[in-house]
């Protein structure tokens, strides 16, 4: 079984379909756990490692074989946690192909707290597969107070038409799960890359890696 960790239970039918799609059979589990962000958001996101840490603990007292992490601003936190169970972040896999894409790294956020674990999570990457990069980090205007007023065409929209501004990149980061929609909309001739489908296939993996022997952790 796959627990996952979200800020936001927008995230919960994009993961489900996700899973119909590409994992069948796969057991998910969902926790959503928004004062998290809030936090991290309010007072940074070591502010809430003891939080993060407690509720991995508990979903891996439930049974969970791997967790999930779907908050981009709180993955790194709950990556390092060390629990029992391997705990993976959702846009790893998405920052390891924005490495091979190529050296110049746009990283678009919705929300400003997003911005930097993101970047450090990209070139953690970059040093591990010995790729020099440069990564610029942006924001899309207006974008998160669409996504709080719950207006998901126009959030969707408005990170659309961020992604399809950039200029001087061989590839986008969508920094947050929230944001994939986004992909489809927009025009840019630039790769463009979300992390909810690479993220749940590693996190699959991992599942399917724990029922038959050890896994070992990155983080």
């Amino acid at each position: 079984m796959l627990a996952l960790l979200h800020t936001s239970p927008v995230h919960i039918p994009v993961f489900e379909a996700l899973r119909d799609e590409d994992h069948p059979g796969l057991e998910l589990r969902h926790r959503v756990e928004e004062t998290l962000l809030a936090r991290a958001r309010a007072e940074g996101p070591a502010a809430v490692a003891g939080a993060v840490r407690a509720a991995l603990v508990r979903a891996a007292a439930a049974g969970a074989d791997a967790v999930l992490c779907t908050c981009s601003t709180i993955g790194g936190i709950a990556e390092r946690a060390g629990t029992t169970v391997p705990v993976l972040r959702v846009d790893r896999p998405m920052a390891a192909a924005a490495v091979a894409a190529g050296p110049r790294i746009a990283v678009l956020a919705a929300l400003e707290s997003t911005l930097a674990p993101t970047a450090a999570l990209v070139e953690d990457e970059a040093r591990a597969a010995g790729r020099p990069v440069t990564v610029r980090t942006l924001l899309a205007d207006g974008a998160w107070a669409r996504f709080e007023a719950g207006d998901r065409d126009g959030f969707a929209a408005a990170v659309a038409a961020s992604a399809d501004a950039v200029t001087g990149a061989d590839v986008i980061v969508l920094a947050q799960a929230s944001m994939a929609p986004a992909r489809r909309l927009a025009t840019t001739a630039v790769p463009v890359l979300a992390s909810p489908r690479p993220g749940l296939a590693a996190a699959a993996d991992a599942v399917r890696r724990a029922r038959t022997g050890p896994v070992r952790r990155r983080g």
